[in-house]
């Protein structure tokens, strides 16, 4: 199991257990998986997220 599938099932734990149910709950839920995947995939080293967090640069 890789670090992002590894994150997106702790991101879904977590989302299960601060579900309070409804749409707000799902979306949550989303939110939450799709957090923890980006950063599973970060440290598998599929997608860089440090770019998004650096500004640009003006040269």
């Amino acid at each position: 199991m890789s670090n992002a599938q590894l994150g997106l099932l702790a991101g879904l734990l977590l989302a299960l257990a601060a579900i309070t149910g409804g749409l707000g709950g799902f979306l949550l839920a989303a939110v939450l998986g799709t957090a923890a995947a980006a950063l599973g995939a970060h440290r598998d080293g599929a997608i860089d997220l440090g770019a998004l967090l650096r500004g640009r640069v003006n040269g």
